[in-house]
């Protein structure tokens, strides 16, 4: 996550319950996330420092501007998106194809730790694993 954009807090305090992935292909964690996984967070370049369990999850495929516009106004205030800042994320979504939206409960914070993304791409923001032991630096 983008550290700027201050999501961590946001999840922890409960304003934001819903994670959302927006993509012009299919992509992890497209068909492959369910109800009850864990998801971690973690800011660009820190440790992993939050975990939430998963209750529901939607995926929206074909989007259209205006089907960008109509989930972000439904669903972005849960996804920690205030109503003036719409408008910003609009211009940033609007010509994706895919959107997930992951919705979250039960975050707490846990004792950071590093991951070592190799073979996953050092650019990829989502990784989709059996267990988080796998790539948990010790």
């Amino acid at each position: 996550m983008k550290k700027d954009w201050g999501l961590l807090p946001k999840i922890l305090n409960g304003q934001k319950t819903i994670e959302s992935r927006w993509y012009q292909t299919k992509r992890s964690p497209w068909d492959r996330i369910k109800i009850g996984d864990t998801v971690f967070f973690k800011n660009s370049g820190k440790p992993v420092t939050i975990k939430a369990n998963v209750s529901r999850i939607i995926q929206f495929q074909d989007l259209t501007p205006s089907r960008v516009k109509e989930i972000l106004l439904e669903y972005g205030g849960n996804d920690g998106i205030g109503k003036n800042e719409i408008s910003i994320f609009f211009k940033r979504f609007k010509d994706k194809k895919y959107c997930i939206l992951v919705f979250l409960k039960r975050p707490q914070k846990i004792v950071p730790f590093e991951i070592n993304k190799k073979g996953f791409g050092s650019q990829t923001a989502w990784l989709t694993i059996d267990d988080i032991n796998q790539i948990k630096i010790y």
